[in-house]
């Protein structure tokens, strides 16, 4: 089963759940030993795949550290924190993250986009 720590010592996931924010996006950094990295991708896969069924939801990538790195990073984009939090707590879900590598550490964290003038727009 998986691991959860936080990205942000300052605040993690259960304190964004209370959030009232739209549109989010879920950065989750996943570390597991070299040995295992192949069933993170199994596991990730199986989730994204109950996730996109989810209302709500928008999309996702996975991404892996290049060379020889056992670090996976995914994000998923979100209508907003409420649809997130209704999928991550469903019972479903929170059954399918038994299927993780027991070295599997997880680190999610919600984000919403700003805007930089002459650089990036936030809507």
């Amino acid at each position: 089963m998986v691991q959860f720590a936080k990205l942000d010592t300052a605040i993690g996931l259960e304190d964004q759940l209370g959030e009232d924010d739209a549109p989010v996006v879920l950065v989750n950094v996943f570390t597991v030993d070299p040995d295992e990295a192949e069933g993170v991708i199994e596991a990730w896969t199986n989730d994204a795949t109950l996730m996109k069924r989810q209302p709500g939801f928008i999309s996702t990538q996975l991404h892996r550290g290049i060379g020889k790195s056992a670090t996976f990073m995914n994000y998923a984009v979100w209508e907003s924190v409420a649809a997130f939090k209704a999928a991550f707590e469903s019972p479903e879900f929170q059954s399918q993250i038994a299927a993780y590598p027991s070295s599997a550490v997880s680190r999610p964290h919600l984000f919403r986009k700003l805007a930089v003038p002459g650089i990036c727009v936030a809507g």
